[in-house]
């Protein structure tokens, strides 16, 4: 995460309402627009592309999560956003669709916060194996959502905060 990087504040009802550098929203929990990518591929039943994170994330580091997650630019749409980052982080071009969004707030013990309105953005792809860019994700996975489901019940500590509440908002 670079110091020049920005997001855009909003209210709680997704009104913009300023831009401040990603930093220090996540320090001084500053409520922004994010997103969470969920890339399926189309086989006999659905499976969902999931990332474990890079151990050097400023948060989360290590830990599994939706295909790709990321906030969008001030002046740039979420789906034009949510299509960057997915070539970014994992190499893949996928046409992405909204899902609805959530707030949610999250605390972590470097002391930042994550008090997003995060977008749902789901997407297809026929792609097996993933070109991973190192610096954001360490691993991948293809999973199905019930396999998904019954593991964050099992090891909730070893996924991201928001994942099960953004993949409740998914209809395949």
């Amino acid at each position: 995460m670079t110091a020049t990087e920005h997001v855009i504040l909003v209210d709680e009802n997704d009104n913009p309402i300023g831009v401040a550098e990603k930093l220090k929203a996540h320090q001084d929990n500053l409520c922004h627009r994010a997103f969470s990518v969920f890339v399926f591929r189309n086989t006999p039943k659905p499976l969902l592309l999931l990332q474990q994170r890079a151990d050097n994330k400023y948060h989360s580091g290590g830990l599994w999560t939706n295909t790709c997650c990321s906030h969008p630019r001030p002046g740039e749409g979420i789906i034009e956003a949510g299509e960057r980052r997915l070539q970014e982080e994992m190499g893949l071009s996928a046409s992405l669709e909204s899902h609805g969004s959530f707030h949610y707030i999250a605390h972590f013990g470097n002391g930042l916060v994550e008090n997003e309105i995060d977008h749902v953005l789901v997407g297809y792809t026929e792609h097996e194996k993933i070109e991973l860019n190192p610096a954001e994700a360490k691993d991948y996975r293809w999973v199905s959502i019930l396999e998904l489901e019954q593991d964050l019940a099992i090891h909730p500590e070893q996924y991201t905060p928001w994942l099960k509440q953004a993949l409740s908002l998914i209809h395949l």
